[in-house]
């Protein structure tokens, strides 16, 4: 049947028709995701000569409910998911799309994303960690800063500058950088909030493949943002539901995603914890007090606003339409909401939010959450940041001034590089 001849209904019975001759839950967790992947079931929106089946956006709810309704296991979550594919997917070239492609799909090869440094804040495009060609392959030289899952990544996204002599957005590569080498040096980052999600990673002289680069030359900013609009729509956030079945490959999804998801413990806290407010009232006995009632109420009409923009994004995203600015209408709504909430439990717990353990309100939940939200601003892509997305790409404002964008790389002062 031609790809455009099957619509939802027929889709449904033929991955329903695969999934019960094929599901079986004692296989090994990466031999029931080859089967998945090399079905083209994993992903079917993905183009069927890379592992899909050809089909609208709208095939991955299918094939996500049928999953859940049979009890199977689903592709991984993470960084490799979530990010990775659908960059190396969206800009090739084809001999990576053959090598990384698969092993992301199964589980094999986990990833951690390589952007941001210590000297360069929120200007992403003004990153200085430098890659030199070198025969058949690229010396990376440089640090890299809050890289998640970066101490166990087998490989990683990295952006680096491969021309220093044309303007700092032109002159940036994308690269697949093999994580276990000698020149990779990973270490962790301790928190205000006591947790250790994140790492920073100091490369010396780490070589890449010369056929690992993502893209063109010099045009890794094109496949930069294709990775940040879909970090915006929180891809690889969101934990599976994993069914309630025994066997080995739902014992070993389990652990999978008990390891992942380990490292975003406090990510409830960085939000705000608004579903915790109504509850932080009652314990602190201010249910009836006019001001905590009109904070919650505020707070709660935010949640829902911000429920809907993302409803929109995901209706976009069913319609075939790739990520877009919405991506950050969503992210600065999180922000308002995790700050909001933060300032309604100050309210509501005074000085005791203050503190820790099981001195403080709901037993240091709320201290955790006072300390955590401010991430939620910056990251992903500062607030400031997507405002000017916003203004540019949703209102059409004219794009903000910059007195480096048009000149060389390498006469822009900076506090950082060469």
């Amino acid at each position: 049947m031609a790809q455009t001849d099957r619509d939802a209904s027929s889709v449904r019975a033929e991955f329903r028709e695969w999934l019960t001759a094929h599901w079986d839950p004692d296989l090994a967790l990466v031999e029931w995701r080859t089967r998945l992947a090399d079905s083209g079931w994993a992903c079917p929106s993905w183009p069927v000569e890379w592992f899909g089946q050809g089909l609208p956006a709208w095939s991955e709810s299918i094939v996500h409910d049928e999953l859940a309704e049979a009890g199977a296991v689903g592709p991984p979550v993470g960084g490799g998911m979530g990010l990775a594919a659908p960059t190396i997917l969206a800009h090739g070239p084809d001999s990576l799309r053959r090598k990384l492609l698969h092993p992301i799909l199964t589980g094999e090869h986990m990833w951690c994303q390589l952007f941001s440094e210590p000297g360069n804040g929120s200007d992403l495009a003004g990153l200085t960690t430098r890659a030199e060609r070198d025969g058949d392959e690229w010396v990376i030289n440089g640090q890299k800063v809050w890289n998640t899952s970066a101490h166990h990544a087998e490989f990683g996204m990295l952006l680096a500058r491969t021309d220093w002599d044309v303007p700092k957005h032109k002159g940036i590569s994308y690269f697949a950088l093999p994580m276990h080498q000698p020149g990779v040096e990973v270490r962790p980052l301790r928190q205000m909030n006591r947790h250790a999600s994140f790492n920073e990673v100091f490369l010396t002289d780490a070589r890449v493949p010369a056929d690992m680069m993502v893209g063109e030359p010099g045009e890794g900013w094109r496949a930069a943002l294709t990775t940040l609009a879909h970090e915006r729509r929180f891809a690889g956030m969101f934990r599976p539901r994993l069914p309630r079945v025994d066997g080995r490959a739902v014992r070993e999804a389990q652990a999978e995603a008990d390891e992942y998801f380990a490292t975003y413990s406090w990510y409830p806290q960085r939000a705000g914890r608004a579903d915790l407010l109504v509850d932080a009232a009652r314990e602190q006995g201010r249910l009836e007090d006019p001001l905590v009632r009109q904070a919650i109420a505020a707070e709660t009409a935010l949640v829902r606003a911000n429920q809907w923009t993302a409803q929109r994004a995901q209706a976009a995203r069913a319609l075939g339409r790739p990520p877009g600015a919405e991506g950050s209408l969503g992210k600065l709504a999180a922000s308002d909401v995790a700050r909001g909430a933060a300032l309604a439990h100050a309210l509501i717990g005074g000085a005791s939010a203050m503190l820790d353990y099981e001195d403080g309100v709901m037993d240091g939940v709320v201290a955790e959450v006072l300390v955590s939200v401010p991430a939620v601003s910056i990251a992903g892509g500062t607030d400031q940041i997507q405002r000017n997305i916003i203004g540019e790409q949703v209102l059409g404002l004219p794009r903000e001034p910059s007195v480096d964008r048009d000149i060389p790389f390498r006469e822009v002062p900076r506090n950082a590089g060469r």
